[in-house]
């Protein structure tokens, strides 16, 4: 049966709210990792993985760092590392945090980074949402200032939900220090942005640094829209 030219059109457009529809709901249901395109299942549980076989070292003075055995060759290579330039004095006596963590700095090659300043009102960073363009490599670096005593195993964790769903999950190893006046520079290894129509929206990202003892040194929250561009 032939069909008029309004007819036509209004079948046309019934289709295509059809498709619209449902691209809707796939959107709504499906959640999508921010650092991969595949379809993952949803995390439950936010805190690092255990690394299999790894055993924390026990945590130690810089006192009795210095009294180890002096006769052991792994032990003085192991202090000459880690008490390179230390300098306990630094720190301000009434701040008895041993990880000072100063700046968060979104990197991507070829744009001007963006900086989420760590050291203020931390819920107004809920309120700053970095536009990110679809595919693109980025990496997350980390300023952080280490006072008082040795810190070790320090490790960057950071958990990614999308409609309040837990997505994706990193955690890098971040390293051991010794207090020191000058910042310490952690840079992520690259991370690939999703890409896609379904890929696109709203990311929010609990970051933290943590040590092997499971010391959270400061916890943060910061978001990002996944677009088709930069505008």
């Amino acid at each position: 049966m032939l069909l008029s030219v309004p007819q036509q059109q209004e079948l046309y457009t019934m289709k295509k709210n059809r498709n619209l529809l449902i691209a809707g709901i796939m959107l709504s249901l499906v959640p999508f990792s921010v650092s991969s395109t595949e379809n993952p299942a949803p995390i439950e549980n936010e805190e690092p993985e255990a690394t299999p076989g790894y055993i924390a070292p026990q945590q130690k003075s810089l006192d009795e760092i210095n009294s180890l055995d002096a006769d052991d060759k792994s032990l003085l290579k192991y202090k000459e590392t880690l008490l390179s330039d230390v300098e306990p004095a630094v720190a301000i006596t009434d701040d008895s945090r041993r990880v000072v963590v100063q700046q968060m700095t979104f990197v991507v090659d070829g744009r001007e980074d963006v900086n989420l300043n760590l050291t203020g009102d931390l819920n107004s960073l809920k309120e700053k949402t970095i536009i990110v363009k679809e595919g693109i490599e980025y990496r997350i670096k980390v300023t952080f200032r280490v006072q008082h005593e040795i810190v070790s195993g320090l490790r960057y964790h950071h958990v990614v939900s999308r409609k309040g769903i837990n997505v994706d999950k990193q955690s890098y190893m971040v390293g051991s220090y010794g207090p020191k006046v000058e910042s310490h520079n952690y840079l992520t290894p690259p991370d690939e942005a999703p890409k896609g129509l379904i890929s696109r929206g709203h990311y929010k990202i609990k970051s933290k640094l943590i040590d092997d003892d499971k010391n959270v040194h400061l916890a943060w929250e910061w978001s990002m829209d996944i677009k088709k561009d930069w505008e």
